[in-house]
């Protein structure tokens, strides 16, 4: 069951939440560092982390799955925000440039309807950004935030769901060192937490970013001649006359 949009706001408004969404914003400007002139589209709950971008991108547009709900964004401005059915997106073949999924993943009830369907919406050079909490990780093991509810992934698990679905996973990143309690003392360091983490214990973070690109292959049902060849005649051989002679049982002299 998909954890429900007010839940989710009132995590994001909060102080521990506040810190969540720096964190992995940081993460996110170093895989995408410059988004100028593309289109982004925000699948689950992304509205913390599509705030920076919209300045920079476009478009950015918002939907969010059924069985989530929905709200409002941005709230100072004209609503760019959609429910949708994560298995039939309303947008054009190959018309994202980039896509952010944000407790999407692990909370969907139809995984591969929907990697099929970000397949279809994603432009040739387009790439997906997935954020998941971590199978390792103690956010993923303690439901008092967002990231301790559905079905958290490992490396292993996220690479082979990519290429099952025909997708190329390019960069990885882990996020989320700090354990999650909302102490003072630990939200104010969490820059010393991501940093020591990622040296000591990099495979135990809260959440596992993951970058891809979409598989495509120059298929074609029709085969083109190949040029600079001409068709040559052939013509039936000679007859054998001394063959036929000898099988008569006539001499040839």
């Amino acid at each position: 069951m998909r954890i429900d949009i007010i839940d989710l706001r009132d995590f994001y408004v909060a102080p521990l939440g506040r810190v969540v969404a720096r964190v992995v914003d940081r993460h996110l400007r170093i895989l995408w560092p410059n988004l100028r002139g593309l289109d982004l589209v925000g699948l689950g709950y992304a509205a913390p982390l599509l705030e920076g971008y919209r300045s920079e991108a476009q478009r950015v547009i918002n939907f969010m799955p059924a069985g989530q709900g929905v709200t409002r964004w941005p709230l100072d401005g004209r609503n760019v925000t959609a429910l949708v059915d994560e298995a039939s997106i309303p947008l054009p073949d190959a018309s994202v440039d980039r896509l952010l999924l944000v407790h999407c993943l692990e909370n969907s009830e139809a995984v591969r309807p929907l990697l099929r369907e970000i397949w279809r919406i994603l432009s040739p050079s387009g790439r997906m950004l997935i954020v998941t909490p971590n199978r390792r990780g103690l956010w993923a093991r303690i439901d008092t935030t967002p990231f301790g509810h559905g079905r958290p992934f490992s490396r292993r698990q996220l690479t082979q769901l990519m290429r099952d679905a025909q997708f190329t996973p390019s960069q990885w990143a882990e996020a989320l060192f700090m354990p999650p309690f909302g102490f003072q003392f630990m939200m104010s360091s969490w820059g010393a937490w991501e940093n020591v983490g990622r040296r000591l214990w990099p495979g135990f973070s809260g959440l596992l970013l993951l970058e891809a690109s979409k598989q495509i292959y120059a298929l074609s049902g029709e085969r083109k001649p190949l040029r600079g060849l001409r068709p040559v005649p052939v013509t039936s051989p000679a007859p054998n006359l001394a063959g036929r002679s000898y099988m008569s049982g006539r001499r040839s002299d």
